[in-house]
């Protein structure tokens, strides 16, 4: 059950207002994320600035804005409604499944059957494009066809769980940096979001072969080792489940032509088990995705470079330097997949 008090601020009155003047309407979720009725997503008009900057903060301050609307939206609308955020632009870097329409390179389709899309993506903590140095801005997330027996997504809001943590924990994984099991992209564990200006946590439980640690009684630097890095992992994904009793993580469950937007700076999100359940015993689930480019590099701290050769030697010795394919893996058992 979650906790009703919600850990994130409430809507800022001027962004209400701007909306409202728009034709729309915005209300809390709670406790993460927010609804947005009548703004007109297919409309070929690129929205006010005034109005494209009030929701993106709302993005920001609250996760995700749900746009709910009572009609289908055309892939095409969807697309260019992605890019009235952040960098403006998709970047898209994943495969295009055979059911795609069009065979569009800009869809990510996902779904339970693999006969109408990649089945199994997301069922840990992540964001979206950790692989890349300017990671996502934003994503979007558009249900064709929600399942009749459920499958939504968990959204944990990054800057309230750093909150969450005792000041012990929050000073040590300050001095932490992940390294991408993919591309060898290196992120920091804690940084400062650019709209909120909120100290975020960050880390990628499907896809990190490597995690630094600054040294804080000297200039060098460490790997974190196998027991290390485990324990690291169990600690943010219990941190951010957590966030479902403590008001700052929410089980989103879709219905028919939703459509969400995340700020992928400032809201982790995975699937939920039911998701990835067979359409015999959940019904079918379609999901389109889309991901925005980044507005600036995910950079960390402490003269680090922006990568390092993960498939090569360890440049610092001694723990945990995985790279391909999900990286370490944290706990025995658990499903990982990108």
């Amino acid at each position: 059950m979650q906790n009703r008090s919600s850990r994130l601020p409430p809507l800022h009155p001027s962004h209400i207002a701007t909306i409202e003047q728009h034709g729309g309407h915005i209300r809390p979720l709670d406790p993460v994320g927010a609804s947005v009725q009548g703004i007109d997503l297919s409309v070929a008009e690129e929205p006010s600035s005034d109005l494209v900057s009030a929701l993106e903060a709302e993005m920001a301050n609250r996760g995700f804005i749900a746009f709910r609307s009572t009609k289908a939206l055309e892939v095409s609308d969807f697309l260019r409604a992605s890019c009235w955020w952040g960098g403006r632009a998709l970047h898209s870097t994943h495969g295009v499944h055979p059911a795609t329409p069009g065979g569009n390179g800009h869809i990510f389709r996902l779904s339970n059957d693999p006969r109408h899309g990649i089945p199994g993506v997301g069922p840990q903590w992540h964001n979206d494009g950790s692989f890349n140095t300017h990671t996502f801005s934003h994503a979007g997330y558009h249900i064709i066809r929600p399942a009749e027996n459920g499958g939504g997504t968990f959204f944990a809001h990054q800057a309230a769980a750093y909150e969450a943590l005792p000041p012990a924990k929050r000073d040590y994984w300050q001095r932490l940096s992940s390294v991408n099991s993919a591309s060898g992209v290196v992120h920091p564990l804690v940084h400062r979001h650019p709209v909120s200006g909120r100290l975020c946590v960050w880390l990628h439980l499907g896809m990190t072969g490597a995690v630094i640690e600054k040294c804080g009684d000297g200039d060098g630097f460490r790997l974190l080792d196998a027991s290390e890095l485990g324990q690291l992992c169990r600690d943010y994904n219990a941190l951010l489940n957590a966030g479902l009793e403590q008001g700052y993580a929410i089980y989103y469950e879709y219905a028919e032509n939703d459509c969400i937007f995340i700020d992928n700076l400032a809201v982790a999100h995975r699937a939920s088990p039911e998701a990835h359940l067979p359409p015999g015993e959940q019904g079918l689930r379609i999901m389109h995705r889309s991901t925005v480019r980044g507005v600036q590099a995910l950079a960390p701290g402490f003269g680090l470079p922006l990568q390092l050769d993960i498939q090569g030697p360890s440049p610092l010795g001694e723990g945990v330097w995985q790279g391909g394919g999900v990286g370490f893996r944290w706990e025995e058992g658990i499903p990982m997949q990108n």
